[in-house]
């Protein structure tokens, strides 16, 4: 799969003043030299908002370093596996640098997930040691037959506040309004708090971390729908952060980002939040508004107005929950800077409608947990949103390719390959994986179809592949088969994406009965207990047989076309 052509930036021409071509990647350290650098700089700054209290920089930084004392005391070092299951609460990003002080890896979690989907991630992970939010401690409980753990450490939602009582009020509607109950063994169990008081009491020796150790293992289904973790390492991360940097300008000829403050509605879990929001904002010496439940509009809508904010972040479906919602066209707008999408792609008249509401145009831009994740963005000064998404960051190529691994022409379809300094190490024990989705001279295959168009823009055209996109969360038909497949009133299934207006699409499951008596809500509440809910097909329809071709697969382009 060579080129044919030599790599062009026409992009490079379009780019705001100030931006450079390249950014230092040899020179880039690690996400704990930006975390002390950020610490020494701004030590009494705000840099974590959540429950109407704030964290400084400083009391972070103490809280992480306990934690980081902690698991050395537990026997991890360089290398080892720590998992974070938690919603936005201020325990995540304190337990994301206590793990990276320690020199551990991160393995984020979806805390909506079941006991079968978390089992998987923490044995293929091989993660030590789970912090979980204890309202979903059940969860890890329930797994534990399944899986080897040192350690459990639950956290309650105002842990690290000092504000136990008053926040756990607050978190009430904001999470979840009781605890379920579950048991853990007490030589297992170790609370948030009693860690830390613990880690406080012990001398801990700095970890050896170069930028090239393993960060993060963030988990993807990448362009073949098989679940697998993407390794970010401390350089990929910090490249995306100071691309970003250099693109936004936040720190830009000796300002930075005091006084900043960006509302963090999407889950630190997710890759756009952790870069974007946590990193980027740490590191310019801004502060995140964490939004524990962005479902609950209501309780962000007043979120919002009780609280200053500068720059917005989301994705479609956010926005468009929140124009929807009454009371927002009350929200003061008058101190924003940018509002910036990702995740999915944004619709023309979520665009449109958000404009006209808060003066501010939708800032898209593009990537994937693959890339740490920026790739391509819309310049920051946009005054409307564009349709695109936008142009490739500093030291950032990208290549739109035929099926023959040619570069196909500027206005032609191609497929979105990419090559820099963010781009993964590899997939977790997965060199099969990673060989497939790196092309011979060292791009990485999106497996999305894009256009570059003639100013060095590229628009999303199409995905190559049958993933479905629910809110910004990838969905994978193969995980929902096989989980439907397992129900006794089940001949044979399969799953499609559609249209839809409140989540971008939603998954349709065409199922053929082995039992008559099967329905719909039989089967949704089955898919239930087996799936995080936003895999839980919204739509069951039932057929006498599928279509297939004649080997015997199924056509799910068919279905796909038959439901347009």
């Amino acid at each position: 799969m060579l080129t044919n052509q030599k790599a062009a930036r026409p992009w490079l021409s379009a780019y705001p003043p100030g931006v450079p071509a390249e950014i230092e990647a040899d020179r880039l350290g690690t996400l704990v030299d930006l975390f002390e650098t950020s610490v020494s700089q701004f030590a009494d700054k705000p840099a974590v908002q959540c429950f109407g209290a704030t964290l400084t920089y400083s009391s972070v930084a103490a809280s992480a370093r306990d934690m980081a004392a902690w698991l050395a005391s537990q026997g991890l070092g360089k290398g080892d596996r720590v998992a974070l299951m938690m919603p936005n609460v201020p325990a995540y990003p304190i337990a994301i640098m206590g793990v990276l002080l320690a020199g551990c890896t991160v393995v984020n979690i979806n805390p909506l997930y079941t006991p079968r989907e978390l089992t998987a991630q923490l044995n293929d992970s091989g993660s030590r040691i789970i912090v979980v939010l204890e309202n979903f401690a059940r969860t890890v409980a329930e797994s534990l037959p399944d899986v080897r753990l040192d350690r459990v450490v639950v956290s309650g939602p105002g842990d690290a506040l000092g504000l136990r009582g008053r926040v756990i009020g607050l978190a009430s509607r904001y999470i979840k309004k009781a605890v379920p109950a579950y048991t853990l063994p007490a030589g297992l169990k170790i609370g948030f708090e009693a860690m830390l008081k613990d880690g406080r009491s012990r001398k801990r020796a700095a970890a050896a971390i170069s930028p090239d150790d393993i960060a993060f293992l963030q988990y993807t289904g990448g362009t073949t729908g098989v679940a697998k973790a993407a390794m970010l390492t401390h350089r990929n991360i910090m490249a995306n952060v100071t691309q970003s940097d250099a693109w936004f300008g936040l720190s830009r000829a000796g300002t930075n980002g005091s006084g900043k403050v960006m509302v963090t509605a999407l889950p630190l879990y997710h890759i756009f939040a952790l870069t974007c929001c946590f990193f980027f904002f740490f590191k310019v010496g801004g502060c995140c508004l964490l939004i524990p439940n962005p479902r609950d509009a209501a309780g962000f809508i007043k979120t919002l107005k009780s609280n200053r904010f500068t720059h917005l972040s989301g994705v479609n479906t956010l926005f468009n929950l929140l124009l929807n919602q009454p009371g927002f066209d009350t929200v003061d707008f008058s101190k924003v800077e940018f509002t910036i999408a990702g995740g999915m792609a944004v619709q023309s008249a979520v665009a449109t409608r958000w404009q006209a509401l808060t003066g501010h145009a939708i800032i898209e831009g593009y990537g994937l947990s693959e890339t740490s994740p920026v790739v391509c963005v819309n310049p920051p000064g946009l005054k409307q949103w564009s349709g695109t998404i936008g142009f490739p960051l500093p030291s950032t190529d990208v290549a739109v390719r035929g099926l023959d691994g040619y570069e196909v022409a500027p206005g032609e379809a191609g497929e979105l390959c990419v090559r820099g300094p963010q781009v993964m190490a590899g997939y977790w024990n997965r060199p099969d994986e990673t060989a497939r989705a790196t092309t011979p001279d060292g791009y990485f295959r999106t497996g999305d179809v894009a256009v570059l168009l003639p100013d060095g823009q590229l628009r999303i055209v199409d995905r190559m592949k049958d993933m479905i996109l629910v809110s910004g969360f990838n969905v994978y038909p193969n995980e929902i088969e096989d989980v439907i497949a397992g129900h006794p009133g089940v001949l044979e299934c399969a799953v499609v994406g559609a249209a839809f207006e409140e989540t971008g699409e939603m998954v349709v499951a065409h199922v053929v009965r082995r039992d008559e008596a099967l329905t719909t809500e039989i089967l949704r509440s089955y898919a239930r207990s087996q799936l995080t809910g936003y895999k839980v097909p919204r739509r069951i329809v039932f057929h006498d047989s599928l279509p297939k071709t004649n080997v015997g697969k199924v056509l799910r382009r068919a279905l796909r076309d038959d439901a347009a």
